[in-house]
């Protein structure tokens, strides 16, 4: 008879049933593990050194079995609902899109926020004016504080090489 990899293993006898081995724990269960007693040691359910120890005894787990006991006398975690997240700039777009129609629709039936919407009209037309005249401005003047303009007369306080009057 020829020594296999199976020889020395017995077999469980007829119509008994064979115990699966134990499943090894993954990295996951042991994160998750000690996430659940992490949770337990800030809600004040276990102390730190006895949070702090069944920690490190997740870490040394091996099989699944190991993790079960550490958790097993805690009350399930507490669900925390997830935060919405704040919205991005296309529903704001499209919020101020369905803002502005609303308005339009509404001056075009008259009333006071007729005069509203064009006062409103004006003062952004003349604000961009405004700063599209600036950006001219600094332009073609050499930009902001460009004050090498020639010197009428010498009002400038400076006397030629003299210096300061």
């Amino acid at each position: 008879m020829d020594a296999g990899p199976m020889a020395g293993r017995t077999t469980a006898p007829q119509g008994a049933q064979a115990v699966p081995p134990p499943l090894r724990a993954s990295d996951d269960d042991r994160l998750a593990t000690v996430h659940r007693l992490q949770d337990a040691v800030s809600r004040g359910l276990l102390t730190p050194d006895e949070g702090s120890d069944r920690m490190a005894a997740a870490f040394a787990a091996v099989h699944v079995r190991d993790l079960v006991p550490l958790t097993a006398d805690l009350p399930p975690a507490v669900a925390v609902p997830p935060v919405p997240a704040p919205p991005g700039w296309r529903q704001l777009g499209a919020s101020a899109w369905q803002q502005l129609r609303a308005s339009v629709a509404a001056a075009r039936h008259g009333g006071p926020a007729a005069w509203r919407l064009a006062l409103a009209v004006i003062v952004a037309l003349v604000l961009l004016l405004t700063v599209l005249s600036l950006i001219a401005h600094g332009l073609v003047d050499g930009g902001p504080g460009d004050f090498r303009g020639p010197d009428p007369g010498g009002l400038d306080g400076v006397d030629g090489d003299r210096g300061p009057r």
